[in-house]
C-alpha cells in the first residue's frame, strides 16, 4: 500500500470529488487526499507484523530457556546469549542488542525498560525491570513470568476449544433445522389438515 500511496490518494481525491459534487466537491477532495495520504503512511508493513507475531509466539519458548538458563547460574547477558544461540528467531534477533547493551556495562534497569517499550517483548521487558529495580532475583522473576506465560497459553486453548462448540452450534442448526420441519412438523401439519378437510 505505501508504494501505491501517491495513486490510492489521488483516487481517494477523485472518489470524495464526484461523491459530493459541485464545489463542496472540489473543497471534499484534498481533504480526501491527505486524509488518504497521512492514513496510508501509518499502515504497518506486513513483514514487521509478522516479525512482531512471530516475536510473541516465541517468547514463552525464549522465557522458559531463559528462566531455565538463570536458575542453572549463568549472568542474564550470558544466558541471553545462550538463549539467543539456541532459538534463532525473530525474539532473538530482538533480545541480542540487549545481550550487548548488558554486556557494555549499561544500566540493567534502563536496559530491561526499554525493551518493556517493545510491543513483542514486553512481558519479559516489565519482569526483568521490575525484578533489576526491586532487588529481587532475576530467575526468581524470569520462572515466575514462565509460569504465568504457561498458565495463559492453556487458558487460551480451553477458552479457543470452548468456542468451537459455539461456532459449531449455528451449522449443525441449520442443517437440522430443515429435517426436523420435513420429518417432524411437515408431516403432522399435513394430518391435521387432513382431517380438517375431511
Amino acid at each position: 500500500m505505501v508504494r501505491w500511496r501517491w495513486l490510492l490518494s489521488a483516487l481517494a481525491g477523485a472518489g470524495a470529488a464526484s461523491f459530493v459534487g459541485g464545489r463542496v466537491g472540489l473543497l471534499a477532495a484534498p481533504v480526501a487526499i491527505a486524509a488518504a495520504w497521512v492514513t496510508l503512511g501509518r499502515v504497518e508493513p506486513i513483514t514487521v507484523r509478522r516479525e512482531r507475531e512471530q516475536a510473541r509466539r516465541e517468547l514463552p519458548h525464549v522465557v522458559r530457556l531463559l528462566g531455565t538458563a538463570l536458575a542453572a547460574g549463568a549472568a542474564p547477558t550470558d544466558a541471553l546469549e545462550v538463549v539467543a544461540e539456541a532459538l534463532p528467531g525473530a525474539a532473538s534477533r530482538r533480545l541480542r542488542p540487549v545481550a550487548v547493551r548488558l554486556s557494555l556495562g549499561a544500566d540493567p534497569v534502563a536496559t530491561w525498560s526499554a525493551l518493556a517499550a517493545d510491543s513483542a517483548l514486553a512481558p519479559l521487558g516489565r519482569a526483568l525491570a521490575r525484578a533489576q529495580s526491586g532487588g529481587v532475583p532475576v530467575a526468581t522473576a524470569v520462572t515466575r513470568l514462565a509460569d504465568d506465560m504457561a498458565r495463559m497459553a492453556r487458558a487460551d486453548v480451553e477458552d479457543r476449544a470452548r468456542a468451537v462448540g459455539v461456532r459449531a452450534a449455528a451449522p449443525l442448526g441449520l442443517c437440522l433445522l430443515p429435517a426436523f420441519l420435513l420429518i417432524g412438523i411437515v408431516p403432522l401439519v399435513g394430518g391435521l389438515l387432513g382431517s380438517l378437510a375431511l
